[in-house]
């Protein structure tokens, strides 16, 4: 079984339903888990928030499918715990020495063009390594930039026109985006996307083009018809329960 069916057998299932029926069961409070994703933020060298976003979305997804991960790979009972639970993501911001100390832990670092982020493998929350703990959640931001030209061979990541997120947010949202998406391709889809080192383009589309491909009551009809998956947040911070964040596109 891949370490990704869970999200593909919860995916339509999730989008459709009213918001106030999407959670699964909380777990209690000590059995929380989360994948830390270290954002490098230094002050002199700030990364393009495109490039930021584009290599949390990539790190993420690459830790799930890392052959550590697979079964009998050394992290393959956290990232399966972790996935067939809240898919929860936080992001953190390193600089200097931090963000080498965070190089230390089990994880895999992404960069792309000069932003670099570190996913790590996900674990319970009262587990985290002070190391990470003491990085800053909150209190930072980047503003919006002009991404080049779209690629266009490269599976795409929209972020919603009309909801703002802070880059932490959005980070670990698009990171939601390629793991769904991940889970609905086929073994030769999924093989040659990895080739790439699970490359993807991050954009912020019109009203228009967002409500033109958003799935609406018929996430299986989007699937087949133009490979769009939604990423329906839980609500746990900056957004309301139910809010459709980025929607994901294969090509």
């Amino acid at each position: 079984m891949s370490i990704l069916e869970p999200l593909a057998a919860r995916y339509a299932y999730w989008l459709g339903l009213p918001a106030e029926e999407t959670a699964l069961p909380e777990a209690s409070p000590e059995e929380v888990r989360a994948m830390p994703v270290i954002l490098r933020m230094e002050k002199a060298t700030p990364p393009g928030r495109t490039a930021l976003l584009e290599a949390a979305a990539s790190a993420a997804l690459a830790v799930c499918l890392d052959e550590r991960a697979q079964p009998g790979g050394e992290w393959h009972d956290e990232v399966r715990d972790w996935a067939s639970s809240h898919i929860r993501k936080v992001a953190r911001r390193a600089r200097g020495t931090h963000w080498q100390v965070a190089q230390e832990f089990p994880g895999v670092t992404v960069t792309v063009a000069g932003a670099e982020v570190r996913a790590l493998v996900p674990g319970r929350v009262v587990d985290v390594p002070k190391e990470i703990a003491r990085l800053q959640i909150q209190g930072s931001d980047l503003p919006p930039d002009e991404p080049p030209p779209d690629p266009g061979e490269l599976p795409l990541l929209l972020l919603n026109p009309e909801v703002p997120m802070t880059v932490g947010k959005a980070a670990a949202q698009v990171g939601h985006g390629t793991m769904i998406l991940a889970s609905l391709l086929d073994a030769p889809e999924l093989a040659a996307w990895g080739e790439r080192g699970y490359a993807c383009a991050v954009r912020t589309p019109s009203v228009a083009r967002w409500k033109q491909l958003h799935p609406g009551d018929d996430p299986e009809g989007a699937w087949r018809s133009r490979q769009v998956v939604a990423v329906r947040d839980a609500g746990f911070t900056e957004v309301e329960p139910g809010t459709v964040t980025v929607l994901a596109q294969y090509r």
